[in-house]
Parts: structure tokens; C-alpha cells; sequence
């Protein structure tokens, strides 16, 4: 979602195309945006004279008091225009703005120098000129000034500019001309309010990266000032106008006002542990006073949206387009919400014929935002809604059903980040017998060995590293009796064993369902195992749609929502809050912190709320961000965020210094850990050659106080539920830093890329993965009805366990937009920010991990050409391509972008 990189300007405007450079610099650094260089004051000036008048004597006196030098410098500023549909030019406001625009006091221009007086030893008289309207070209505006500074002025370390419109401004670039070096381009990508929300002038810093200490004389109040005014005071509602970053637990998820159903526990806090998130102060609701009550526009600091900027964040108003308008328009037109599909050709319509819509305002205009899934219909009125075949169906439709594609996708699908090594025998819960049944499972020495005995016993199996599982038990079995509970849903514990084969593919072994005791009900719990006869074959598949249920939902809760998008918002709040904008770290880390509050926000609106898409679709219902915090507690940490560390702890991966990237892998052909490391260790490469730059002894990291609060915030309020786990990492050595940086660069870009961009491939088809199971298996206590069901119509009894046809269109819908990458995506290592162009070390060091980036391109697929390496190629086989740096527009699998952006 990046705004174009290219500076447009009207051939006739008094910046012509001749002056500007081919390639414009950019030499100062935005608040919020980019950065460069300091800029000195040149040499070339012109002579003024100045004259003093004495009128109290009636006497004119003119004489030449002294010759002063100065410099004539013209500043143009280039706006955006936004994005507020056909009405937005008209109005009061717009009118008296556009009288603003006519006495040309549109935007006042301070310049501020790097340096204090040396005589007064205060700031240096700042100039301060209006910039007025000059043109116009497609969305961009352009208002100009011209300045004569002092030749004694000296570098100039900061801008300053004050928005008179009553409309707010999205500023893109400023251009300074006049100075030896041709054009300075100060580019900014930022919101500027109006005067009349806040009389704070914006500032924007200059390129050079400082350090607390080593802040320029006439910049530290400035500096202070603007973190002190990004923190805020945390009391009152936030205004779309504020850009303050404060933290506040999830407590806007619930709607108790609406319905006491809909009512949500705060998340955050000793009871239910959580991330903290932004916070926006509105009102409490009236039914619960924990609870903020619900908003159609939900604050984020104004930097943070970019939704009404023209090509800004395509995946925001498309993902916004589908949540408040199509996913409605199908509910309201679904005449029975829990009908399952009849038949399995009904499910491959959606993808032939697709689901008509209603005719009606809300859908008439979502062909022009989502072509891809809404189009028009030529001999009717309405529309319909169809699906692009996925990828994974293309190649091969039948691939769902078999187990070697069931087992294949726990190293390379879109959940490649729970499967763990056995470590143990028998394998054994950690909860309460009392509560919840035996801890040793009931996967036994026998049946395991029944399958492995042509390879080996199940001692060696253990000692060899061939065992396998997939361990939804304790997370899931307290929950059951409260799902069972929710109408037109199921839930077990579940527990799935895989055994490694000679050709490095794993096999699955046996799948064990548990129920614990419900009210009268004793507690249940079965083993199901690939079979050869009938009922053993349909037994074994209705097993794996209910372990892939719950996969479908680790994967959405714990891998995807909570390890990334809600994780990373508090060190995004940290980081404006901490960090100066000229602070070396901030620059480092501001492109893969972007975009991800905007859409954090709409999903706390519609995809993670009370009775949102989650709740409505996915197995554990209304518990299901709940489940997230458990997972939270009970599994997140700091450290094992870091690539390496998760494959060490999940035992797929041991230290070895000779291997490459200094770990050997226990499953070889293990596609996302392959990949992924390949991607972790170009951006550790990276950090570790950004840091020595700026931090060349571990002194400067320890007396760094901006550094400290930073990460100090992080551990004990943003994280603050975990502030006094052992493991959060120490910061006193560049090797701490370079860990910590890398761990959360990783996670915005690798680990995100690797959970998301497949979801439609792996999932559209959702038999493959099914989201919800909403039925028991027939073997658990089933009516003479139910089991007469099941021995006559397996199919039946599979469809219906299925997701509902409205759940799985509303699911498929949304993972079509979440699998998209927009025009233009910003891709780790893409373009290098402006603020490291001057900087010839830093360059060269972002010119390697480009590099490096683009190799990887190769090495991904010369892999995927390897048919020996069979998880990841092969007859019908997708290949994996989810941590392939770079991609094009749309549902591609591929491609790492800087951030959370979708």
C-alpha cells in the first residue's frame, strides 16, 4: 500500500520539469513520513538594504544601517487530494478553503535552524512565509512560497508547517529551489490538521539520524516537544483529527447495549491476559462499564489511516467494502442461515456459476471496488458474487481428500507453524484429570507400531526424531462444553500423530478426539486411523475435517491475528510514542509498522468482534478471541517470535554452527522453515549492518534514553500482562538490539506473509480446510437416527458437518481480500527509504539486503523445481511460493511485504 514514489509536477509550473532532476533527493524527514540530510544555507545571495524611519521628530532620516546577506529559496508543497466521494468539494468548509486558496494563506512555511544562537544561546528567529495555490495536476495540488533566510541562519534542521484550511491536508512532498544542489525533496506522506482542531504546527525533521545525545542544540526542545505531543495525557475521546498514541485493553469488542449475548470479557489484564491496543477513549456502555461502546469510525491516530488518499490503502477500503456491505447483503438475503450444501457439486459452483446478490443500493457498486469478485450480470438488474478457482483446486481437485496432502500442508500450507517433535511417550495432558479425563492419551504403543514396523519401533521412532504431532488438547478441551453449547457447532480436544517417511514426507499415524465430561455425559474420547475398509475410511476423513477445523482456527486466532497483527501494535505504539522520528531506530522500523493499526481497527469492527466474521464462521464461536487470549498466556513469548528459537522450541530444529544459517533442520524438506530462514537471515544481515552505524559501542545503546523507554514500554505496558517473565530479552549490547529488531521486522513481514497470502489458496476450497465442524462424529453416542444417516449417506453426513453455505461464502469472501496484495504493495527490501539515500554506508548496506532479497527469488525457485523435495513439488502439487520477497498485484501466494498491511 504505498502512495507513488514519482514527484508529479505541471510542465508549467514554476518548478519546470527541466528543473527537476531526473531522480529527486530527499533531504529532510517527515514526522510521521521520510527523511534526509540537514540542509546547509548556500553561499549564492543577494545584498538588501534596510532602512530605519524616525517619525517623532518630523524629520526623515534615511541612512544604510548595515549590508546583510540572504538566500532566496522557493518552497513548493505538493497535497493530495482525498478521497470523500462525489459531495466532498462541496459545502461551507470547502468554499471558505477555497477562499483561503485566493488570498493565498493556505499553509504558513517556518523553517527552523539546527543550531542555537551562539550569542543568546536561544533558537534563532524562525522565517515564516505563507505558501499559496499554484496549480494542479491529477490528485495533486501544489502551493508555493518564497523565502529570503539570513545568511547567518546556518543548517536548517527542521520545517514547520500550519494547515489555515478548515479541512485537514495530506501533505506528500516538499521541494526547496534556489539552493547550489539543484531541488531539495523533503518527502512527507502525512496528515496536517487545520488550525482550527489544534494550533500545533507540524514539524518536519531533516534527514540526518540523531541519537538523544547527539541531538543538534536548536532541535532538542523540538524533539521533546513532539513525543511529549504524540503520548498525549490518556484522558478524553480521541479525535480523527489527534495523532496520539496510548494503550487501552480490548474491551470495544462486545455490544452489550445491543444484546447482553453480545457482551465480550475485557481482554487484558490478570484474568484474560492480552496485548494492549490503541487506545480511543469513547464512551463506556451502559450494561457493562468495563466495556467502550461500539463506533462506525473507529480512531487511529491520523497517521496511521491513509484510507482517503487516492491509491493509499487499496486493502483497507476494499476490506471495508466487503465487511459493511457485501458480508451484510448475504446474510440478509441467506433464507436459511444453517443450510449446508446438498451435494459436493454445489460447492464447486460457487467457483463456476457463484451466489447471485440481492438488487439492492449496497451491492449496485461493489463491481467497481472488488472486479475480482463482484460482476455484473448483462440480462439482469443484479449481480453475482463468484470466485476465482483457487490454485490449489486447479492442479488438483481431488488433493483435499488424501492424506499425503493433509500431512503436506502441516510443513508448507498456510499453518506451517504448529506441528511439534514427540519428545515423550505416552503423550499426556497438563490439565486437571479430575476435571478433564485421563492425562496419557490413548494413542498407544500398539497402534503406532502396527504402522512403523516396517521402519522402526517406537523407541527409535522417539530417539530418531520421526514422531510428530499436532497438539490441540489442552488449548481446546476446556472450551468444549462451552461450544457445544452455541447452536450449530461441535468442538474436541484433538491430538494428531505423523510419522516421518524415508522420502522425507510425513505420514499421518492416528487422530484422537476427546470430550470431556459434560453434565451427565461421561467423558469421551476416541482414536480414528487411516483405514481400508468403508466405514473406517469415511470414520477417518469426518476426523480430519474436525482436526482441521481446529487447525483452521489455531491458524486464524493464535498464528495469524494474535502472533502478528495484535501483537505488533504495541511495539507500534512504543515506537511513536519512544522513539523521535529523527531517531536512527525509529527510520529503521517506521516501513514495517505502517498500515497495521488501520486495519487492526477494522477488524476489531467487523472480524474479531461479537458476532463477527470469526465468532460466525470458525469453530470456537464467541470464545474464539477469548481462546486467543489463553493461547496468549499460555504460549506467547518474546523470544520464541524469532524464527530460529520457534523451530528450536517445537523441536524441528537443533543448533549446529556448521549448518547453514547456523541450525540443522530435523525434517529436511521442511518448506517454511527452508524459506523462512533464508528470509530471517537477510534481514538480520541487515539490522546487524544498520546498528554498528549508529551504535559503534554498547555504551551508546545503554545511555540512549529514548532506546530504553522504548523497550521498557514494550515489556511492561504494552506486553505488561508478561512484564515479569525471565525470558524478555536484555538490551545493553548491539547483539541484543540486532535480536530484538530482527525478531519484530520478521514478524511484520516473514511470518505474516507466510500465514496470510495463501489463505486463499488452501482455504477457498474449504473442504480442505474447513473452518467450523458442525456436527459430532456418528460414533459418539448417536442416535438410531443419526447412525442410519451416517452407514447410508457418508457424503451427507461429511457435507453437513461442513460449514453452512452462508459461512463458507462469507468466509470465502473474506479470504479473497486478505490473500491480495494491492497495486502498490511496499515489498521488504523493494525501494530504499529516502532517508538513507545520502548516506553511502547505510545505502550500500539496504543495496545488499536488496540484493540478497532478489537471490532468494531464485534459490525459492530452484526448489521448487526439485522433485525430490516432494512437499513442496510434484505431480499436482502447489509450490511454495509464501516467502517469495517479491509479487504482483492481486491473489498471487507470493510475495513479503514490509508490514501488516492487510
Amino acid at each position: 500500500m504505498m502512495l507513488s514514489k514519482t514527484n508529479n509536477f505541471l510542465q508549467s509550473h514554476c518548478l519546470t520539469t527541466q528543473t527537476l532532476p531526473p531522480k529527486l533527493h530527499n533531504h529532510f524527514r517527515s514526522g510521521e513520513g521520510n527523511v534526509s540530510s540537514s540542509i546547509p544555507i548556500p553561499r549564492r545571495s543577494k545584498q538588501r538594504n534596510l532602512r530605519l524611519r524616525r517619525a517623532s521628530t518630523g524629520v526623515k532620516a534615511s541612512f544604510l544601517t548595515q549590508i546583510k546577506k540572504s538566500t532566496s529559496v522557493k518552497v513548493v508543497i505538493t497535497v493530495l487530494e482525498t478521497v470523500g466521494g462525489p459531495l466532498s468539494h462541496l459545502g461551507i468548509e470547502q468554499g471558505l478553503d477555497g477562499l483561503t486558496d485566493l488570498l493565498g494563506r493556505t499553509l504558513q512555511v517556518e523553517l527552523v535552524a539546527a543550531e542555537l544562537d551562539e550569542k543568546t544561546g536561544e533558537e534563532k528567529v524562525t522565517p515564516q512565509y505563507f505558501a499559496r495555490k499554484s496549480g494542479e495536476h491529477k490528485n495533486e495540488i501544489y502551493y508555493e512560497s518564497n523565502f529570503e533566510i539570513p545568511h547567518d541562519f546556518g543548517v536548517i534542521g527542521a520545517i514547520k508547517l500550519e494547515n489555515e484550511h478548515r479541512q485537514e491536508m495530506f501533505v506528500k512532498n516538499i521541494a526547496l529551489d534556489g539552493l547550489p544542489s539543484g531541488i531539495i525533496n523533503i518527502h512527507c506522506d502525512s496528515w496536517i490538521h487545520s488550525q482550527h482542531d489544534s494550533l500545533e504546527k507540524r514539524v518536519f525533521f531533516s534527514n540526518t539520524s540523531y541519537l538523544p545525545s547527539q541531538t543538534p542544540s536548536g532541535l532538542r526542545r523540538l524533539r521533546e516537544k513532539e513525543l511529549v505531543a504524540l503520548q498525549g495525557d490518556g484522558e478524553g475521546e480521541r479525535k480523527n483529527s489527534d495523532r496520539i498514541y496510548d494503550y487501552d485493553v480490548y474491551n470495544d469488542l462486545g455490544e452489550p447495549d445491543t444484546d447482553i449475548d453480545l457482551a465480550r470479557p475485557v481482554l487484558g489484564g490478570p484474568e484474560h491476559p492480552y496485548p494492549r491496543r490503541c487506545r480511543t477513549g469513547r464512551p463506556r456502555t451502559e450494561e457493562d462499564p468495563l466495556s467502550e461502546s461500539k463506533a462506525d469510525d473507529v480512531y487511529v491516530p491520523r497517521d496511521e489511516s491513509f484510507s482517503q488518499v487516492k491509491q493509499a490503502t487499496f486493502q483497507a477500503k476494499t476490506v471495508y467494502s466487503v465487511v459493511h456491505a457485501l458480508i451484510p447483503s448475504l446474510r440478509t438475503y441467506a433464507t436459511d442461515p444453517d443450510q449446508g450444501f446438498p451435494y459436493f457439486s454445489a460447492i464447486d459452483n460457487l467457483f463456476n456459476e457463484g451466489v447471485h446478490l440481492p438488487d439492492i443500493p449496497t451491492t449496485g457498486f461493489l463491481g467497481n471496488i472488488i472486479p475480482r469478485l463482484v460482476r455484473s450480470i448483462s440480462d439482469a438488474s443484479n449481480s453475482v458474487l463468484r470466485f476465482e478457482t483457487p490454485e490449489f483446486v486447479d492442479r488438483d481437485r481431488l488433493a483435499w481428500f488424501r492424506d499425503a496432502e493433509f500431512a503436506r500442508q502441516t510443513l508448507a500450507g498456510i499453518n506451517p507453524c504448529a506441528i511439534q517433535l514427540v519428545t515423550e511417550w505416552p503423550l499426556k495432558s497438563n490439565l486437571d484429570p479430575d476435571v478433564y479425563g485421563p492425562a496419557e492419551s490413548e494413542i498407544s504403543r500398539e497402534l503406532v507400531e502396527q504402522d512403523i514396523r516396517g521402519f522402526c519401533t517406537l523407541e527409535d521412532a522417539i530417539k530418531q526424531k520421526k514422531l510428530f504431532v499436532l497438539d490441540y488438547h489442552d488449548l481446546l478441551l476446556p472450551y468444549v462444553g462451552k461450544v457445544r453449547e452455541l447452536k450449530g457447532t461441535t468442538l474436541y480436544g484433538s491430538r494428531t500423530l505423523f510419522f516421518l517417511m524415508p522420502s522425507g514426507t510425513l505420514r499421518p499415524l492416528a487422530i484422537e478426539l476427546t470430550r470431556p465430561k459434560i453434565g451427565d455425559k461421561p467423558h469421551w474420547n476416541k482414536v480414528f486411523t487411516p483405514s481400508w475398509e468403508p466405514t473406517g475410511i469415511w470414520l477417518w476423513r469426518l476426523a480430519k475435517s474436525h482436526v482441521l477445523a481446529h487447525d483452521s482456527g489455531y491458524h486464524q486466532l493464535i498464528s495469524h491475528w494474535l502472533r502478528t497483527h495484535c501483537c505488533v501494535e504495541p511495539y507500534i505504539i512504543a515506537t511513536h510514542r519512544q522513539l523521535s522520528a529523527m531517531h536512527p531506530i525509529y527510520r529503521l522500523l517506521h516501513p514495517h509498522l505502517r498500515y497495521t493499526m488501520e486495519i487492526n481497527a477494522l477488524a476489531r469492527q467487523a472480524l474479531i468482534n461479537a458476532n463477527g466474521i470469526i465468532e460466525s464462521a470458525f469453530s470456537p464461536g464467541k470464545y474464539s478471541i477469548e481462546l486467543s487470549s489463553v493461547a496468549y498466556d499460555l504460549l506467547w513469548q518474546f523470544d520464541l517470535q524469532a524464527l530460529p528459537a520457534d523451530l528450536i522450541n517445537r523441536g524441528l530444529a537443533v543448533e549446529d554452527p556448521s549448518a547453514p544459517h547456523g541450525l540443522k533442520l530435523v525434517i529436511e524438506d521442511y518448506p517454511y522453515a527452508n524459506d523462512g530462514l533464508l528470509i530471517w537471515s537477510a534481514i538480520k544481515d541487515w539490522v546487524a549492518d544498520y546498528i554498528p552505524h549508529y551504535y559503534p559501542e554498547a555504551s551508546l545503546i545503554q545511555s540512549d534514553t529514548e532506546l530504553q523507554a522504548w523497550w521498557t514500554e514494550i515489556k511492561t505496558v504494552g506486553h505488561g500482562d508478561k512484564k515479569d517473565e525471565p525470558w524478555w530479552p536484555e538490551l545493553k549490547t548491539p547483539d541484543d538490539l540486532i535480536g530484538i529488531l530482527t525478531t519484530i521486522i520478521w514478524t511484520a513481514s516473514g511470518h505474516h506473509a507466510a500465514v496470510n497470502f495463501g489463505q486463499f489458496d488452501y482455504g477457498a476450497y474449504f473442504p480442505n480446510r474447513p473452518t467450523t465442524a458442525r456436527v459430532p462424529m456418528p460414533t459418539e453416542e448417536p442416535s438410531l437416527e443419526e447412525k442410519k444417516k451416517f452407514l447410508e449417506r457418508p457424503e451427507a453426513f461429511l457435507l453437513e458437518t461442513f460449514p453452512s453455505q452462508l459461512q463458507a461464502t462469507v468466509v470465502l469472501t473474506i479470504l479473497d481480500v486478505l490473500s491480495n496484495h494491492s497495486p502498490d504493495e511496499e515489498y521488504i527490501g523493494g525501494q530504499i527509504q529516502p532517508y538513507w539515500e545520502d548516506n553511502k554506508l547505510i545505502k550500500a548496506a539496504f543495496e545488499r539486503f536488496q540484493g540478497k532479497l532478489m537471490e532468494i527469488e531464485g534459490i525459492i525457485d530452484a526448489r521448487n523445481a526439485d522433485w525430490s523435495l516432494k512437499n513442496r513439488s510434484g505431480a499436482g502439487v502447489v509450490p511454495y511460493e509464501l516467502l517469495k520477497p517479491f509479487s504482483g498485484p492481486g491473489v498471487t501466494g507470493k510475495g513479503v511485504p514490509n508490514s501488516i498491511s492487510i
